[in-house]
């Protein structure tokens, strides 16, 4: 209880209540001040609460919280029949009752903040029908529902299934609405985005405008336009063919793979059936039904009775209330108390020593220890059945990030050696190249050391030209000519690109445009045929529905009258094994019939028989030999119970005797040992039957 009051303190002097309460100050308040600090807390979660209770009657504060804490899905603790205690101490405002309300609400407020907001939207206004009969209820339920749902109105009338609709369509809103929220998704990002996506699609408008521009100035711009377009078009349409083709090879890869480890899996599984024979496999089905059975009839129900158990224990501890140290001290000193009467009802039996029941706890013992050891290997086949799925799910796991990652299946088996061999070979191909790639690159070292001696060599020409030109008055005469032919190459190079450019745009219209002729005159036979083959698909389909609805008659017709051959076998065959199995209980009562019958026949010749050996043989004389030894047994027996009734009494008045010259020897024994430890203070004489102590 303290912790609870001490987490509602801090609480309330948080923002938003900023109350400034202590232990004391809280727990020292009176029972309207603590309705009051409830309906705060309420109003924080429902501004609709936000009401003064001096100012309200307290059945209505009663009825108004109690009404919020129900839409809230708050639980008194106990019963049904503790709920007139609750509302009673919610009325006067009883600590008990307060403060675990108070503890629930702080505990979760931005939760039930969110439900008494969806309250107001998801709570139907249902009015019971007796209370519809009056026209006055009637009449404000609808001005009720007209006031709502204005918007809703189908003829002047309010249509009940589109408010239920209002109501899913705000609960998808709602959802929506949170995923957005805890989305990630911000929207200074989005705006960036779409400022730049504007800036993005502006600068192309522009771009647009101004090769519009360029290409009007050339003849037949908008035939070569199209003729561009047609091209894109073509362009697009051959990479998506060949997309389709990439993905179909890759289908057909993965399906050729698939098919691989199926075939494995059918030759692994061909293997292991292949020495397996059917007492083996029913062996193993009978272990596994077993083991399925003693789980489900011996195991889960103890587990799930020992769960029951320990969960009705835990609801009775959180039902109970919170416990100090001096419970805590009276809930010990009654366990040591119950554990002490324990112990002696132990020894009391301990004590008994019947026979009977030590053998029967040395059976107990050896049935609980086999009982335990099943439950251990039935845990252990349990534990071993769960890693068995956890691996397999980490190897399925494995296998998928495999495919991701590069789009291959894992390899096995001979799989995996064509993989290696093919490996072995790509390395000595690779080491080939490797020696190829070094050699190119020690012959790249000389040729870029050759490079730089010659650039020396050039740099020392070019000086020496320098000073030779400056020495004869003209400096900057070969740097001049270099730039000139260098111009006068980019000029011929310029000319020559720009014929060569619109040679080739002709030359790719002409070819354009003598392909497009080529297609045209290639598809017109092929679009003749296509209008015939149309008509006659056509045709076909029509003639194709006839039949298959022609088919569908006769397959339903054959099948009704199959289903009804098919129970009259099934009744015949059922019929059949019932003779059969009544035919088979005949022939054994039959074989029984005539064993009890030869014995009969035996027994009846043996009796007749004026043999003496035979007659011994008889069962009859063999019962008749064991009744009378038996009764022999049973006079002997009846003469000692006779016996010892008769020496009973005797017997245990002697055994009394014996029992008390036992006890009066061994006083006798203790007041010898106790006089042999006492120190003497006299002598005593004894003479003439009198004692004497002489001091």
């Amino acid at each position: 209880m303290s912790d609870q009051i001490k987490f509602i303190v801090d609480n309330l002097n948080k923002e938003p209540f900023r109350k400034n309460y202590n232990l004391i100050t809280f727990d020292s308040l009176e029972p309207m001040q603590l309705l009051q600090v409830l309906n705060d807390v309420l109003a924080e979660i429902d501004p609709k609460q936000v009401v003064d209770i001096r100012e309200e009657m307290p059945e209505q504060t009663a009825k108004r919280m109690l009404s919020l804490l129900g839409i809230l899905k708050y639980k008194p603790p106990g019963n049904a029949a503790d709920m007139s205690t609750f509302r009673q101490g919610l009325v006067i405002g009883s600590k008990p009752v307060i403060y675990p309300v108070l503890h629930w609400l702080l505990q979760r407020t931005s939760e039930l903040k969110k439900r008494a907001y969806l309250a107001r939207f998801l709570i139907k206004l249902e009015v019971p029908s007796e209370f519809l009969q009056d026209e006055t209820v009637a009449d404000t339920n609808k001005q009720a529902f007209e006031f709502l749902f204005t918007f809703c109105h189908k003829g002047g009338v309010i249509c009940i299934s589109e408010y239920e609709d209002l109501m899913e369509a705000f609960k998808t809103l709602h959802k929506e609405c949170e995923q957005l929220k805890t989305s990630g998704f911000s929207t200074a990002e989005i705006r960036r985005d779409i400022s730049a996506m504007e800036e993005e699609k502006d600068q192309l408008i522009k771009r647009v405008e101004r090769l519009k521009k360029r290409v009007e100035a050339v003849q037949n711009h908008q035939r070569m336009l199209k003729i561009a377009r047609q091209l894109r078009v073509e362009k697009e349409r051959e990479e998506f063919l060949a997309q389709q083709k990439q993905e179909q090879k890759n289908q057909l890869f993965h399906a050729v793979q698939r098919l691989q480890r199926i075939q494995n899996q059918l030759k692994s599984m061909r293997h292991a059936a292949a020495d397996a024979t059917p007492e083996s496999l029913m062996k193993r089905l009978e272990e596994e039904i077993k083991f399925n059975s003693y789980m489900v009839t011996e195991k889960f129900p103890k587990e799930l009775e020992n769960k029951k158990k320990e969960l009705h224990f835990l609801q009775k501890v959180v039902s109970e209330p919170a416990m100090g140290h001096s419970d805590l001290l009276e809930l010990e000193s009654k366990i040591n108390e119950i554990n002490t009467q324990i112990n002696q009802l132990i020894e009391k039996k301990m004590m008994r020593n019947e026979p009977i029941e030590g053998k029967l706890s040395l059976y107990r013992q050896q049935a609980s220890i086999i009982s335990r050891k099943k439950e251990a290997k039935a845990e252990e086949l349990q534990e071993a059945k769960e890693k068995l799925a956890n691996l397999e799910r980490e190897v399925s796991v494995k296998t998928s990030q495999t495919r991701e990652f590069d789009g291959t299946e894992v390899l096995k088996g001979d799989e995996f050696k064509r993989y290696v061999s093919k490996l072995r070979s790509k390395s000595t191909v690779f080491k080939k190249k490797h020696q190829i790639i070094a050699e190119f690159k020690a012959e790249f070292g000389l040729l870029q050391r050759t490079e730089e001696l010659l650039k020396q060599r050039h740099e020392n020409i070019q000086h020496q030209l320098q000073t030779i030109e400056e020495k004869r008055g003209i400096s900057g005469y070969s740097y001049t000519q270099e730039e000139l032919e260098r111009v006068s190459a980019l000029k011929s190079e310029v000319d020559e690109m720009k014929g060569r450019t619109l040679d080739d745009m002709s030359e790719m219209v002409k070819k354009l445009n003598s392909l497009v002729s080529e297609k045209k005159s290639a598809l017109a036979p092929i679009i003749k045929e296509l209008r015939q083959l149309r008509q006659k698909c056509q045709e076909l389909t029509q003639e194709c529905d006839e039949k298959k609805s022609q088919y569908d008659s006769c397959a339903a017709g054959l099948e009704s009258n199959r289903s009804k051959l098919e129970q009259e076998v099934r009744g015949l065959r059922e019929e059949c094994l019932q003779e059969e199995s009544r035919y088979h209980y005949i022939n054994c009562m039959i074989k029984n019939l005539e064993v009890q019958l030869r014995r009969a026949t035996d027994e009846m010749k043996a009796y007749v028989s004026s043999d003496q050996q035979e007659k011994r043989k008889a069962i009859r004389e063999q019962y008749t030999k064991n009744i009378a030894e038996q009764e022999n047994l049973g006079k002997k027996l009846r003469e000692k119970q006779k016996a010892v009734r008769e020496s009973h009494g005797p017997n245990m008045k002697q055994a009394k005797m014996w029992h008390d010259f036992e006890q009066l020897m061994e006083c006798k024994k203790q007041c010898f040992l106790k006089q042999q430890t006492q120190t003497s203070i006299g002598q005593v004489i004894q003479e003439g039957g009198e004692d004497r102590l002489i001091l």
